[in-house]
């Protein structure tokens, strides 16, 4: 993903995280400008003092390993070592955060600048800053700090001075937004822009696999964690490895974001988790009733005044800076988007909210199951799943979202009438009354962005009955949840060898969408096609399986693309004529045949390294395909973004083993910007040196910023 593409990803029905908020989306917000000339303030260029120090040493991979003597340290090393490694991209995250985007990408950065003063990240963070807790508001300008020391120290890096000093708001901000994208608020916008109701859900760009394994279930009787997020390969989301320690207690190691000052998934010596994204219904459409001006709208049988901002957005247009001057409004629901339709307000999860800031700290800080459960209970994450492990060998799931506390007897799934306060909620529910297993009959608990009803097998099952319609959970099953399912349960108990071939399994189940389309596929009358008629019979040869290793596998793959889109959308399946016949075309064009093996079309790639890759884009070996080379190759661009081993033994040892597709650097004159890939592609894994003394006898020298 190119850096100016950092809203356009991220992942309301059905996965929604791994998105961002679509410079689409923002397009269609904010049609046109009119700029007007003048002189933007920016903050002063000069550093501001630090008190944050902390040590950083590198692994043989370039994985940072930072060591602080408060957690805020910690915050401080890994800021600098991801700036290191992603100054380009931290800059971009930056200018989103702050609304700064049209200082770097002009117009076009602009309209996102105007997307995220529309869902009042800005007004949020600016209220509430100060009731964040002292210890995480440290966290947040210590990582500001590593930052604006980089700049400070590389300054032929940054991409507009004005940028910086980045402060703790900056980071907050950043974090906000984030959270929101989670669960695809910018479809929703992007729906109501198009005057289309309800709001559709986003494009299969974001998933993730999760799976806990007790002892029981163990042939080694170990306890096994795999934290096996999706996100883009590349970009804003790409996904960074670090491993930091303090004096104060905090020992992580796993998997973050750029911009977070924490670990988003890993371990620490006693736990870890990994996270999925889910797709409960946590918005909420208003129709409102304006009067002629459209200065007011009717709520419980009085006119109301909208609440309107004028937001000023500095761009770049290259030659000079200019301001492009618009306008908010927002009624008591929340946002209001007015198009030919009419006006609508949206009532969405997360809104005002910043104690996602807290609670992704002391899920870093927990040291067992309770301080685990009570950082959950914050309530400030809209969404996503948790897949929770521990060396006491307890395992667990969680339907993590903040559900709205609706009211019966409205339909929150349509277009809800705006002018009365009977349905709009005013609160989450909160985690008592989450979807969870805790330590199930089967010994397993899994996730891949399915219905929470399937995460455990058959007889440990949660039960759709026992939950409220009106929590709008999702009951869609992808195929990698049914493969999952299927895997699990074959064996009483598993080997390590035989985990991990269920995590990289590239089969298809019969129970998925995957049949109903196959079935579609064969049964298309290709009598007046014989070319059609020769894929046909290719593809009845199919064994279900993307490995490589059938004759129809790169026809069948190609196939179940379309068929996996239209399951993330809750919509029909393609036309299967019209997909055979692209496909072959695609095929014969390029390869000048319809069954050349997966190797000579689909590959990871980087810089000047090539490699075949085997997968599926929603099998368990995840691979999303991206746009080829001019000979048809598809390159991966996401699926399997990290993946990290984690196992307790019976007297409670850690150890965990990770991999990457690229390396820990978006530098190609980096030594670890391919350094990962044979092993990626091979399906190895690197060691986590998660003690601070083993990562000196592998690392280099260690260094102070």
């Amino acid at each position: 993903m190119k850096d100016n593409q950092f809203l356009t990803h991220w992942t309301r029905r059905p996965a929604r995280i791994g998105n961002q908020l679509s410079l689409r989306t923002a397009s269609c917000i904010l049609a046109a400008f009119a700029f007007t000339p003048s002189a933007v303030e920016s903050r002063r260029i000069a550093q501001p003092a630090s008190n944050f120090t902390a040590e950083i040493v590198r692994d043989e991979y370039g994985v940072p390993h930072i060591r602080g003597r408060t957690d805020a340290d910690t915050a401080y090393g890994l800021a600098y070592a991801s700036s290191e490694d992603h100054f380009a991209t931290l800059q971009t995250l930056i200018a989103t955060a702050r609304g700064q985007q049209g200082l770097i990408f002009g117009k076009q950065g602009a309209v996102v600048d105007y997307a995220r003063q529309l869902l009042g990240v800005a007004a949020t963070v600016e209220r509430d800053y100060n009731t964040i807790p002292a210890d995480v508001r440290a966290m947040l300008e210590g990582y500001a700090a590593g930052i604006n020391r980089y700049a400070a120290t590389h300054p032929k890096e940054v991409r507009n001075k004005k940028l910086f000093p980045v402060i703790g708001k900056d980071i907050a901000a950043g974090f906000a937004l984030v959270s929101l994208q989670f669960y695809g608020i910018d479809q929703e916008l992007l729906k109501l822009y198009n005057a289309q109701l309800p709001a559709s859900p986003p494009p299969p760009e974001r998933g993730s696999n999760g799976f806990a394994i007790s002892p029981k279930r163990m042939a080694d009787g170990k306890t096994w964690l795999i934290a096996n997020p999706h996100l883009p390969y590349e970009g804003p989301f790409a996904w960074y490895e670090a491993v930091v320690h303090s004096d104060e207690g905090l020992d992580m190691a796993g998997g973050t974001l750029l911009g977070s000052p924490f670990i988003f998934v890993g371990h620490n010596r006693n736990l870890g988790w990994t996270v999925t994204l889910n797709n409960p219904d946590l918005v909420d459409v208003y129709k409102l009733t304006v009067d002629a001006k459209g200065d007011q709208y009717l709520y419980d049988g009085k006119w109301v005044a909208f609440e309107k901002e004028t937001v000023k957005l500095p761009v770049d247009t290259g030659l000079i800076n200019v301001t492009a001057t618009r306008f908010v409004t927002r009624s008591v629901h929340g946002p209001v988007i007015t198009s030919k339709q009419g006006s609508f307000a949206v009532r969405f999860a997360g809104m005002n909210e910043i104690r996602m800031l807290e609670q992704y700290y002391r899920l870093n800080k927990a040291q067992d199951w309770a301080a685990w459960q009570k950082a959950m209970d914050i309530g400030g994450i809209p969404s996503t799943n948790y897949v929770y492990a521990d060396k006491t060998g307890r395992i667990a799931f969680v339907y993590n979202a903040l559900f709205p506390d609706r009211k019966p007897g409205f339909d929150y799934s349509g277009v809800l009438a705006g002018d009365t306060s009977a349905n709009v909620w005013q609160s989450s529910l909160g985690f008592a009354k989450m979807p969870k297993l805790i330590d199930p009959a089967n010994g397993f608990v899994f996730s891949a962005n399915n219905s929470p009803f399937h995460a455990a097998g058959a007889g440990s099952n949660l039960r759709a009955e026992d939950f409220s319609p009106l929590m709008g959970i999702e009951s869609r099953m992808t195929n990698r949840a049914w493969r999952a399912e299927e895997l699990l349960s074959a064996s009483a108990v598993m080997t390590p060898e035989a985990l991990l071939a269920i995590k990289f399994d590239t089969g298809h189940s019969r129970n998925s969408y995957v049949k109903p389309m196959m079935d579609k596929l064969l049964a298309v009358d290709t009598s007046d096609r014989p070319d059609l008629a020769e894929a046909q019979t290719l593809l009845r040869t199919w064994d279900w399986d993307s490995d490589g290793k059938g004759a129809a596998d790169t026809l069948a793959e190609l196939l179940m693309i379309a068929a996996n889109n239209a399951n993330y959308r809750n919509a029909p399946l393609p036309d299967p004529k019209a997909q055979l016949n692209q496909i072959a075309q695609y095929l014969k064009t390029f390869f000048g045949r319809l069954d050349p093996p997966m190797a000579e079309v689909f590959s990871l790639r980087r810089g000047s390294v090539q490699l075949p890759l085997v997968g599926g884009t929603d099998t368990l070996r995840a691979a999303t395909w991206g746009i080829g080379s001019q000979n048809g190759n598809l390159k991966a661009t996401g699926g399997d973004s990290f993946i990290m081993l984690v196992n307790w033994d019976r007297q409670g040892v850690v150890s965990s083993q990770s991999i990457m597709p690229y390396g820990s650097s978006s530098r190609p004159t980096s030594p670890h910007y391919t350094d990962q890939m044979k092993l990626f592609a091979g399906q190895g894994f690197k060691p986590v040196r998660f003690e601070w003394s083993d990562v000196l006898k592998h690392g280099g020298k260690p260094y102070r910023p």
